[in-house]
């Protein structure tokens, strides 16, 4: 149980990513939650970018379940072969595209549960679409939140599981909807793995890191 000065040391630099950015967005391209499903199964071990890339030209004609499976997975394959790992992802896309129409009308499920129930969803994916989609406070923690976490204290832990409940108990209640946002953005344009960026860090003067790029 962290002290009362770690707790405001924690609400200080929320407060501080808050200012910043009030309303931190995702930078997957989507135009519902079953493209933002898609984009986000499609983009583990590949980057934002190189989705957006991919998906742009396909959720033009491929926006729905029903449409993806008329697509069919050859031909999804010709959109997504940039990214990596695409067979077994377009394999994946049909799967859980079909389990949608047979189990859930065509809907995507709200619940954690349903989510992780579906081919090649596991529990970040899951709850990223919570978050981003039906605004649940849940954290997806990736390898910049894993670093984030670590190395500020904010949300120590061993694994990924450890974070996300690191997170979950030690941020408060009033950050936690954007919680994962603010981290993962900081990890991926600031607190970088290789050579942080600590001159520009907007809480530099509050974390612990003892190997400090300044």
């Amino acid at each position: 149980m962290e002290t009362h000065a770690e707790y405001r040391r924690i609400c200080e630099a929320f407060q501080r990513f808050k200012e910043r950015e009030a309303e931190p967005k995702g930078e997957l391209e989507h135009v519902n939650a079953y493209t933002l499903l898609v984009a986000v199964a499609l983009s583990a071990q590949a980057t934002d970018v190189g989705v957006n890339k991919a998906t742009r030209a396909l959720f033009e004609i491929a926006d729905t379940p029903k449409k993806m499976l008329d697509l069919g997975e050859d031909r999804l394959i010709g959109y997504i072969k940039s990214i990596g790992l695409y067979r077994n992802k377009a394999r994946n896309i049909i799967k859980l595209s079909r389990q949608l129409n047979e189990e859930f009308d065509g809907e995507v499920p709200s619940s954690r549960a349903a989510l992780e129930s579906l081919p090649g969803v596991g529990r970040k994916t899951a709850n990223v679409v919570l978050n981003m989609w039906f605004r649940h406070p849940a954290q997806a923690v990736d390898t910049h939140i894993f670093r984030v976490g670590n190395r500020t204290g904010i949300a120590p832990g061993k694994n990924v599981e450890q974070v996300e409940r690191s997170i979950e108990d030690r941020v408060p209640a009033q950050y936690q909807q954007h919680a994962h946002h603010w981290l993962i953005l900081h990890g991926r344009y600031v607190c970088k793995a290789r050579k942080p960026l600590c001159g520009r860090c907007l809480i530099e003067d509050l974390c612990p890191y003892d190997e400090k790029q300044l």
